[in-house]
Parts: C-alpha cells; sequence; structure tokens
C-alpha cells in the first residue's frame, strides 16, 4: 500500500491534534454515557429481587443520583489533564517519573482501581479492538513509535481517567462493579466511535500508514515483540505503574503490610478447616481434605529439607495440618530477569498465528500438545537461571503441576491453553509466597480450581465463543498484567470470578424465571414466618379474641408477606394489608359506646372487601373464603354484645404506627419447614413448573455433618444425580439467600430445585454424587509428588 509521510515537525504536531480531538470526543460522549447509567440504576430499582437485594439496589440509585455529576465533572478534568502530558509518549513517561531506586509503592485502593481499569479497559479493547489497531498504526506512522503504556489512546489509561474519579466523587468502588457491564457497554461503543473518528481525522490530513504485517514488529532493547491485532500491547498494561525498575517488589504495598507466612488464605482458615473435619467426618468433603493435608505435608516436607531448602523454618508459626510457618528469600536476580524476559515471549508465543489457528480448532488437541511442550521448555529455562537447589525444586513442581492440569481431557482444550498461560504468574506466587505449598485455601489454588471444576463439565462445542470462556481469558489477561502484584490480584480475580459465575449460572430465560420464583418462594416463608413473630408480640398484652389471633398469625400473616414478596413492603396494596389488620383488631375489641358501633358498623364493608382481596391473593377463594369471612363476622357480631374492657386507642395506635413499619423491626427469623412442589410454585407465582422436578423436604432424619457437607457445595461444580431412577449430569447453578433451596441444571435443560434437607438426605444417601472428590490443582500435585518420588533426579536437574 502506498504510504504517505508528512514533515517530522507536523507529523508530531498532527498526532497531538489527534489526541486533543479523541479526549474532546470522549468528555462531550460522557453525559450519554451517564444517562445510561442512571437509567440502567432506575431500572434495577424496579427488578423483583429479595428485600436486601432491593435495598442495595435502591440506595444504589440514590448515590448515584447524589454524586453522578461530580463524576462527570471529575471525569471530563481528568480526560482534560491527561493533554497536558500528551506532547509526546516520551514526555508522558518521564513526566510521570519513578520513586527512589525505580520501587514505586502504591497503596490497596490505588491497586484496586488500576485492576478495575484494567478490566474496564479489557472489554472496550475487545469491542473496538481492529478500530484501535488502526489508531495505534497511524500513531506509529506519524510519531516513529506505538501509542506508549500511558497514552490516553489505550482502553485501560482512559479507563483509569475514569475509574479515579468515580472513586473521589463519593461513588463507592462496589458501585462501579455493580453498574460494570452498562459502563463497559456504554464506553466501548463512545471509544469505537472516537477511534474511528480519529482514523478518519487522520487520513483526511493525508496520512496512510503501511498495512505491511512487518509495521507490527517493534523491536526493544534488542528483543522483537509481536505487537497485537489490537487490544493493549505486550507490556504496555499498566505494570509499570505498580512495580518498575528492574527485580524491583512492590508487594508490600499490594497486600497492606508484609503477612505471616501461612495465613495467605480467608482469615480462619486452619481453624476451620480441623472444625469441619471433625464435623463432618466420613463424607467425601472430609475424606477429601484428610488426603489434601497428607499431600501438601508431603510436598512442604520434601521442599525444606536441607538439600533443596526452598524455605527456611521462621518459627512464626503454624501452616494448616501443623507444619511449621516457613521463610523465604527473594527469587535470584537472574531468575527475576528470566521470568521478566518471559512474559512478554509467552504473549508472542500465545498470539502467534500457528497456535491461534489451532486454538480455533476445538476438537484438536494440537494446540494444548504445544502448549505442554512450550510449560516443558519454560520449565527448562528458569532451572537453568535458578541460582539454587530451592528455586529450582520450586520450578519443577510447578511445572509438573501444570502438565498434568494441561492433560486433563475433560478441560475444553481452549481453556487448557488459557490455564497455560497462568503457569509464570503462578511460579512468580510460589517462589514468593510458602503458603501456596501448604495452604488449600491460597487464592491461585482456588482460582485454578474453580475456574477448572466449572469448566470440567462442559464439551468443546459447548465453551466456545461462550461467556464463560471470555470470562476465563480476562480473569487470564488481569493476572498476567500485575505479575508483581503476589496473591493480591488472584484474590481480587477470584471474587470476581464467583461474581460472574452467580449470573452466569442463572443467565438462561428459563433457569433465571425458576430462581427468581424460588428465591421469591423462600423470601415469602421467611417473611410470614417474621411478620407471625411480630403480631404475636404485638397482641401480646391485647383482648383479643382466640379467633382473630389465629387468624392473623396462620393466615393473615401469609398475606403481608405475599404481598411484600410481590409488590413491596412500602407499595399501597401492603400497606392496606397492614391496616387491614389493624381495623380487623380494633373492630373486634368490645364496643360499649354505640358511637364505636356506629364506626364499625360503617366501616365493616370496606374492611371485609380488603380481607377477601388478601385471601384471594393467596389463592383462597369460593366456598373456602367465604368460611373465614364468616368465621370474622361472627367474632365481630360477638363483640357488639360483650361488656369486657376494650382496647385503648393509643394501643391501636401504636399497633398500626408499628405496622407501618414492620420490615425496620424484624429479626432474624430461622426458617423450618415450608410447602414446597411443582403445584405450590405454580400456585403461588403463576408460572407453569412442570419443566422442573421438585424435591421438597419429605421427614427423613438428617445428621448435621450431612447438612453441613450441603452447605459448603460449591455453585458451578458438577454432580451425577439420580432422581426417581433416572441418572442425570448436573451442574449446581444456585442457591437461595438463606440457602434454603438449590437449584441444579442439566445439559439438556432438565432442572432440579431441592430443598436443603432433601439434598442433604441425597448427598449421604449417594443420591447426589460430586464427580470430582478431589481439587484440580490438589490432583495435579499429588501426580507432581508421584513423579518425583520415581525420579527423584528431576527436582534438581
Amino acid at each position: 500500500m502506498e504510504t504517505s509521510t508528512p514533515p517530522q515537525s507536523n507529523a508530531r504536531r498532527l498526532a497531538r491534534l489527534g489526541r486533543q480531538r479523541f479526549v474532546e470526543g470522549l468528555s462531550a460522549g460522557l453525559p450519554g454515557l451517564d444517562a445510561e447509567l442512571q437509567e440502567f440504576t432506575a431500572h434495577l430499582m424496579g427488578l423483583t429481587a429479595t428485600q436486601r437485594v432491593m435495598q442495595e439496589r435502591r440506595d444504589l440509585w440514590m448515590r448515584y443520583q447524589q454524586f453522578h455529576a461530580a463524576w462527570v465533572a471529575g471525569a471530563a478534568r481528568a480526560l482534560g489533564d491527561a493533554l497536558s502530558s500528551l506532547a509526546s509518549t516520551r514526555s508522558a513517561a518521564l513526566s510521570a517519573g519513578l520513586s527512589v531506586g525505580g520501587l514505586e509503592l502504591l497503596s490497596d485502593d490505588v491497586v484496586e482501581n488500576r485492576i478495575l481499569a484494567s478490566r474496564i479497559g479489557l472489554s472496550v479493547g475487545e469491542q473496538a479492538g481492529a478500530a484501535f489497531d488502526a489508531v495505534r498504526q497511524h500513531i506509529q506512522h506519524l510519531e516513529g513509535e506505538e501509542p506508549g503504556e500511558r497514552d490516553i489512546l489505550r482502553p485501560e489509561v482512559l479507563a483509569l481517567r475514569l475509574v479515579d474519579p468515580w472513586v473521589a466523587s463519593g461513588l463507592l468502588r462496589s458501585d462501579l462493579q455493580a453498574l460494570l457491564e452498562p459502563l463497559q457497554r456504554g464506553l466501548g461503543a463512545l471509544v469505537l466511535s472516537r477511534y474511528q473518528d480519529l482514523v478518519a481525522f487522520f487520513e483526511q490530513h493525508g496520512v496512510r500508514p503501511d498495512s505491511d504485517l512487518r509495521s507490527r514488529v517493534r523491536r526493544t532493547g534488542g528483543s522483537t515483540v509481536q505487537a497485537p491485532l489490537g487490544g493493549p500491547s505486550p507490556g504496555a498494561d499498566g505494570a509499570r505503574g505498580i512495580s518498575s525498575g528492574a527485580g524491583g517488589s512492590s508487594r508490600e504495598g499490594l497486600r497492606g503490610g508484609s503477612q505471616p507466612a501461612g495465613q495467605g488464605g480467608p482469615p480462619g482458615a486452619a481453624a476451620g478447616f480441623a472444625g469441619t473435619q471433625a464435623a463432618a467426618y466420613g463424607t467425601p468433603m472430609a475424606r477429601a481434605r484428610q488426603r489434601a493435608q497428607g499431600v501438601m505435608g508431603r510436598l512442604h516436607r520434601m521442599l525444606v529439607q536441607p538439600a533443596v531448602a526452598a524455605f527456611s523454618a521462621s518459627g512464626a508459626g503454624r501452616m494448616p495440618g501443623g507444619a511449621p510457618a516457613t521463610a523465604v528469600a527473594p527469587a535470584s536476580a537472574a531468575l527475576q530477569q528470566a521470568l521478566a524476559a518471559q512474559r512478554l515471549e509467552a504473549d508472542s508465543f500465545y498470539r502467534s498465528s500457528e497456535v491461534a489457528t489451532l486454538v480455533m480448532d476445538y476438537h484438536s488437541p494440537a494446540a494444548v500438545v504445544q502448549v505442554v511442550g512450550a510449560v516443558r521448555e519454560r520449565a527448562a529455562e528458569f532451572k537453568a537461571k535458578a541460582s539454587t537447589p530451592g528455586e529450582k525444586a520450586i520450578i519443577e513442581v510447578v511445572a509438573l503441576m501444570f502438565q498434568s492440569i494441561l492433560s486433563e481431557d475433560r478441560i475444553p482444550p481452549a481453556m487448557r491453553v488459557w490455564f497455560a498461560r497462568l503457569q509464570v504468574p503462578v511460579l512468580r506466587v510460589a517462589l514468593a509466597e510458602p503458603e501456596f505449598f501448604s495452604d488449600v485455601a491460597h487464592p491461585a489454588r482456588q482460582l485454578i480450581d474453580r475456574m477448572g471444576g466449572v469448566v470440567l463439565g462442559f464439551d468443546t462445542a459447548a465453551i466456545q465463543g461462550s461467556a464463560l470462556e471470555a470470562e476465563v481469558r480476562r480473569v487470564v489477561q488481569v493476572i498476567e498484567q500485575y505479575p508483581e502484584t503476589g496473591q493480591r490480584v488472584f484474590q481480587l480475580v477470584l471474587a470476581e470470578f464467583e461474581s460472574f459465575l452467580s449470573r452466569f449460572l442463572t443467565a438462561p430465560q428459563a433457569t433465571s424465571r425458576i430462581v427468581t420464583v424460588a428465591q421469591q418462594v423462600e423470601q415469602k416463608e421467611t417473611m410470614a414466618i417474621q411478620y407471625t413473630i411480630e403480631l404475636r408480640n404485638l397482641l401480646r398484652d391485647m383482648p383479643v379474641r382466640e379467633e382473630i389471633r389465629n387468624f392473623l398469625f396462620k393466615t393473615w400473616a401469609e398475606v403481608l408477606a405475599l404481598s411484600a414478596v410481590r409488590s413491596g413492603a412500602q407499595h399501597a396494596d401492603t400497606a392496606a394489608f397492614k391496616r387491614a389488620a389493624t381495623d380487623l383488631v380494633w373492630a373486634a375489641s368490645a364496643k360499649p359506646q354505640r358511637a364505636e358501633r356506629a364506626q364499625v358498623i360503617q366501616s365493616l364493608p370496606a374492611l371485609l372487601q380488603r380481607l377477601r382481596q388478601g385471601l384471594a391473593l393467596l389463592g383462597v377463594t369460593g366456598a373456602p373464603q367465604d368460611a373465614h369471612i364468616k368465621v370474622l363476622t361472627d367474632t365481630l357480631a360477638d363483640a357488639f354484645l360483650s361488656r369486657t374492657a376494650s382496647i385503648p386507642q393509643a394501643h391501636i395506635d401504636a399497633m398500626a404506627r408499628r405496622l407501618d413499619h414492620l420490615e425496620d423491626y424484624m429479626s432474624d427469623a430461622t426458617l423450618g419447614e415450608m410447602p414446597l412442589d411443582a403445584d405450590y410454585l405454580e400456585m403461588m407465582l403463576g408460572i407453569d413448573a412442570s419443566s422442573i422436578h421438585v424435591a421438597a423436604d419429605n421427614g427423613t432424619a438428617v445428621d448435621d455433618a450431612a447438612l453441613e457437607w450441603a452447605g459448603e457445595l460449591q455453585l458451578g461444580d458438577w454432580f451425577t444425580l439420580d432422581h426417581n431412577g433416572a441418572s442425570a449430569q448436573v451442574q449446581y447453578a444456585w442457591h437461595s439467600e438463606r440457602r434454603q433451596l438449590h437449584f441444579f441444571a442439566a445439559p439438556d435443560g432438565t432442572s432440579y430445585l431441592l430443598q436443603l434437607r432433601r439434598m442433604a438426605a441425597y448427598l449421604r444417601a449417594g443420591l447426589l454424587v460430586p464427580q470430582e472428590e478431589e481439587a484440580l490443582t490438589m490432583r495435579a500435585t499429588r501426580e507432581a509428588l508421584a513423579k518425583i518420588d520415581a525420579n527423584p533426579e528431576r527436582l534438581l536437574g
């Protein structure tokens, strides 16, 4: 293609003007993006959910209404400030500066903002990758180099200019997480349009870059790096802002101070391990824990033996299972340099046309074969650079673990390729954090186990192009972008992956509808119990007839609960039903005064009509409804003749006020028996439940250990379910807020809703069997130890 290059001074001026045009276009698009987020928060408030979730959505809407203008103004200023450092990418890098010794320590908030901005940048890059590639070529043509790591043209850099003002404006980072999808969608569209406008601007001024693929390869420090065909280039990930300087580490700034060895997992992991083992002895999960403890103990003993000395005993505590806590020296300079260089080489390898083509063929293991070879080659290269036997041993163990993971044929090939990219980040963590080899709850292990456990049940065709594949890819890319953050980045993306799973597993329309109904069933039953308790408290000292008490406790509490679930606790209908309860109590009390009796007669038709409406809401119509009303009217008639003490009006008013805000006083009731079957679901919320198998509690005795086992199951895991004589492979897709209801989905669309005690009984009876009793990394560790036992020379060879 014919190229056109303006004179050097004009070229840089044109690039500067292009950036200015780009930033001004982004700033002009912020009000539209803000409007989309306002619309989304309002839409969220209208969706039915649990009372807690609905309150959180209301709080989100209120905060956004309060602070959105400050965010838009702050984001516009931040984008405008970027123009001052855009004279050239070199001056931008110099103006950013480095701290003493080339090391920059950052707070947790700064790191979390950058990781969140990186996530947004990745999404924007996926939407606008081709357009960014065109911009990159034009900038490279004008300035002789690609956009730098801090260039505002990069998606992750401009995303940070939106994230920092978000937090500074008074909005919460959790608010941004809740609005991430509409923000990424809207920002992606905006950035794409500005990229396209920028390319058109350059071409209008005669810029015609060479489209030869050789222009995509740039040289840095004597090495050749393959630039991407869209999205950030290798190394241009903002990680320099987290850790800069050769071999430098800012892990202290990321982890909020040093952690005692052995405390890398969740608080109380070790204690919880022992307690659960004692409580659930004999369950498959408990046996798996026992095996894991043995395997981790063997591994730890191997690595601390004098011939290896990967870690030195520090006496600073105990690891899970009683192993001594350990300390570790920093990796040698040569090994650190090899790890840093390998990151760029690995990126080039995985982006190579040969591997990319193989990965696209989801039914061929050829890509995995290449990747397994690369894992082995990398291990050999790292061991050659290692300066101590301990470093060599760690490198070998990690390499063997990843060889085992990549040999798991049930994981689709494309997923195994992404898992392979975690070898270097995991090796960095293993070299720096001894607890990786002793703590089964280490975030790096948990992340691989969770992702592996979820994808194990999918066939290769189902995974291709799915949201799950995209999420695994995103997780790996985020980890690769922050090589010096230790376990912190694994913790963050693990939490994000868990959040993604909760949405992904219930995303199908049929599943979403069923779990929404099931959640409402649990919520309705919970609120009915709470309303009953509160009504009993309110009427404890009032002279109320037994018939009225029974009606309010057994029937009207159900009306209040169902209305609150369907319409909201403060909805006009729910408020009217609450007033009906107060009116009924007053009407059924003694009426010695003629004026009071006249008032009852006048208000009775409206009261009876409201009572009938409430009964109809429960599905009580016809003769059963008439029977309820007759009992009430007979009681009211008796009240006219009663000469007992009446209820003071002050007590009635106090009851009415309490009922108006009853939800504020409710305790956290324990949900016991609740009706649950297909007919009940269909009756309660008006859906056809014929497509779902319901297994409600049936009174079968279940021990506490089985109940605890049921409570430990993880979403996304796969099971074999034997229900009514038919066996099916199912995935654990959802549980209700109080974990009383549990939903399993089969690949053929069949679904199963199990109540807690029934599910525990199925687990104990072997009717619900986990397909994996051993975590992926634990199996990989065990197989690595087996190979080392058979060939110990390889450990230090």
